[in-house]
This record gives C-alpha cells, sequence and structure tokens, in this order.
C-alpha cells in the first residue's frame, strides 16, 4: 500500500508531500524536479519501504520522518526487492521495477548528525534503500492504493 507520496519542483528542494500525483510513460511525476530528466532507465520514480525507516530508526536509535531518505513513494507491506525486473501498478498507473536504490554519500550526507556516521547510515540501508523503476502506463497514484505485482511478467527466469 502506498503511504506517502513526496514530490520537490527543483534540486535540493525539501520535499512536499502530496495525496494524489500523475506519472507519465518515461517521464516520472508530473511537478516532480526528476520529470522527463532521465537519462537511464530507472530514474523515474523511487520507492521505499516504511519498513525500512521503522528498521533505520531502530537499528541506530534515530526518528527520521520517511520524507528524509529523498524517495517518492513511501509504501508498507511490500516487499520492492522482488520487484526488481518485475512489472506492477498502482491505480491505472504501470510500472517496471529496475534496480536497487542502493544507498549512496548523498543518503549518508543528508542523514549524518553527531550520533551516526555517514557510512553507519549507508550500511544501515545496504539491502533497503528503496526501489528505482520506470514508468511504462501513464496514470493517477494516490495514497492508499496498494502495489500489485504483475504475475506475468516474464523476468528473473533461469536461462
Amino acid at each position: 500500500m502506498i503511504e506517502a507520496i513526496f514530490v520537490a519542483k527543483k534540486s535540493r528542494q525539501a520535499l512536499q508531500q502530496a495525496h494524489t500525483v500523475q506519472v507519465v510513460v518515461g517521464c516520472g511525476i508530473t511537478g516532480d524536479r526528476h520529470f522527463k530528466k532521465a537519462k537511464k532507465k530507472g530514474q523515474n520514480i523511487t520507492l521505499i519501504e516504511a519498513e525500512a525507516v521503522d528498521g533505520y530508526n531502530a537499528l541506530l536509535g534515530q526518528s527520521i520522518a520517511p520524507q528524509q531518505t529523498r524517495r517518492n513513494i513511501i509504501s508498507r507491506g511490500v516487499d520492492l526487492n522482488a520487484l526488481v525486473g518485475e512489472e506492477f501498478s498502482i491505480g491505472s498507473a504501470q510500472f517496471r521495477g529496475v534496480e536497487l536504490c542502493h544507498p549512496c554519500n548523498v543518503l549518508g550526507r543528508l542523514l549524518e548528525n553527531l550520533q551516526v556516521s555517514r557510512s553507519e547510515v549507508i550500511h544501515a540501508f545496504l539491502g533497503s534503500g528503496g526501489l528505482r523503476a520506470d514508468v511504462i502506463g501513464s496514470g493517477i497514484i494516490e495514497v492508499g492504493m496498494p502495489i500489485i505485482s504483475d504475475p506475468n511478467t516474464p523476468s528473473n527466469v533461469p536461462s
């Protein structure tokens, strides 16, 4: 389920929460700083599990808000890692999971503080930093909608 949606109109701007957004094939979220700026696959939209943020906070004694991860979509109850190479839908919109959002120095810099180092931030989000996806079918998504995996996607089949 979609727990929250965030966009920023400009790079480095604070993310703003939205209840409903439009996504466009190959472009991303209308009004977001990355709209029409994808230079490679997986740059249309990013997702992260709320459970990953909860786990980070519990592990390191922090209280970060989900939007501090700079991901567009916060989900709950969905294994996003399992969607790499898979097609899925949210409302009328269709997506293809491209790759994991591996934690990087930018995330480390944003979340480091006097109690937690940059490397500790990165290490804590290894394997749970989220999912990069492409929009393959335009539509409207909103908070509360489920993420539905397409069981007919022929990916991850041994060759």
